[in-house]
């Protein structure tokens, strides 16, 4: 029988069958092949792409992308889950982030998003006054420099005023600065600028020193100065021309510790206006009425008087403890310009009229706690004139 199909080809014809045939099953077998793939969506750091795999674990099908991970990645689901087909996997790449803490670093790899939430997955408390650098709203970003400084609480004494502050500062001359507080010239810390602090040692003193001049006006006491008049009877008195006080100026360094003085220093005495002296005229005229004294008298005699020194100050009515009436009952306030001395009564009697140099005629008419012997106390109508006459030896003479 005839072969009736048989067909006479050239050897190029049958050359390019057989490869037609070829490319033929080798395109099925491959069609056949991305068939069977699985389709999963897969998301690289945020971004997001659809691929074909045979790979039979996630683990496989990243090791299959080229990615290499780290146990703090964030994989979902895990590496040893089984792909399925329209399976959706999350990959996100931990990268590391420098934190130090209270002056201690390390390195810490993650796959937050912020620094807030870095912070509570590594479980650090931010308290009220804790400080963060960046702050926790900001993003994450690889090999970012996290510093957290967790506040202590430091006891402040200052100018004397003690007050707890919350701090992050590690030197006290850093402290000031994040409490704004200046130390002024003379002002004194305690520990030093350059000292470390923590909450095991934080307390700081600071005492504020204040050095200033203080003027201080005195008055300069005026001089009395007697001058022997002829035409003046004796025993009268006669003022010529009045004392003026001068005035003097007291320059003092002070120095003031937390407002209280702890040191005073007079430094210079300036003369604004110098004194002048009280002039008074002693009248040395003998009355021609006047017997002339025997030359057999002697002056102890009783008819001339008992002459002799004593010791005198001055006193006013208005002194410390004085009433204004003198012990035998003489009202000083309403005589100021009457004569009377104090006297110890066993040495010169009360009642006993005597001359006192530089004093003139007086009534020894009081008496005093202080005045004992051969002491008078001379009553003066003011405090300067107490002062003017200070405390001097003076001749007296008791006359009958």
């Amino acid at each position: 029988m005839k072969n009736l199909f048989s067909i006479k080809l050239g050897k190029g014809k049958v050359l390019l069958l057989v490869a037609c045939l070829l490319l033929a099953g080798t395109g099925t077998a491959y069609g056949a092949h991305e068939f069977t793939k699985q389709s999963i969506t897969i998301s690289i750091n945020g971004k997001e792409k659809t691929i074909r795999t045979h790979e039979e674990t996630v683990a496989q099908l990243l090791s299959d992308l080229g990615i290499r991970t780290r146990a703090e990645d964030h994989i979902s689901p895990s590496l040893n889950t089984k792909i399925q087909d329209n399976m959706n996997i999350v990959y996100d790449a931990a990268i590391p982030v420098h934190l130090t803490l209270d002056g201690k670093e390390k390195t810490i790899w993650t796959t937050d998003q912020t620094v807030g939430a870095l912070l509570k997955n590594e479980k650090i408390d931010i308290g009220k006054h804790d400080q963060v650098t960046p702050e926790k709203n900001d993003k994450i970003k690889k090999n970012m420099n996290l510093v957290v400084q967790q506040a202590f609480q430091v006891s402040l004494k200052d100018g004397g005023k003690d007050k707890k502050v919350w701090t992050t500062s590690t030197t006290v001359a850093d402290f000031l600065k994040q409490q704004e507080l200046r130390l002024k010239k003379h002002d004194k810390i305690k520990p030093a600028l350059h000292s470390n602090i923590s909450k095991e040692s934080a307390d700081i003193q600071i005492t504020r020193v204040e050095k200033v001049t203080d003027v201080v006006e005195e008055k300069i006491a005026f001089d009395t100065k007697h001058k022997k008049d002829r035409s003046l009877e004796k025993g009268k008195e006669k003022v010529l021309k009045k004392g003026e006080e001068g005035k003097l100026k007291k320059h003092y360094a002070i120095v003031k510790e937390n407002g209280k003085v702890v040191s005073k220093e007079l430094i210079k005495e300036v003369t604004e206006k110098d004194s002048k002296d009280r002039i008074v005229a002693i009248g040395t005229q003998v009355s021609k009425k006047e017997p002339k004294a025997s030359p057999a008298v002697s002056r102890s005699n009783e008819s001339s008087g008992k002459e002799f020194y004593v010791a005198s100050t001055a006193y006013t009515a208005s002194c410390a403890g004085c009433t204004g009436r003198t012990s035998t009952g003489f009202n000083l306030k309403a005589n100021p310009g009457a004569k009377v001395i104090a006297v110890d009564p066993s040495v010169i009697p009360l009642g006993s009229k005597v001359y006192v140099e530089g004093y003139g005629y007086a009534v020894a008419s009081d008496t005093g706690s202080a005045i004992k012997g051969n002491k008078i106390d001379v009553f003066v109508p003011s405090k300067s004139a107490a002062y003017q006459w200070g405390n001097k030896r003076v001749k007296i003479r008791v006359l009958k």
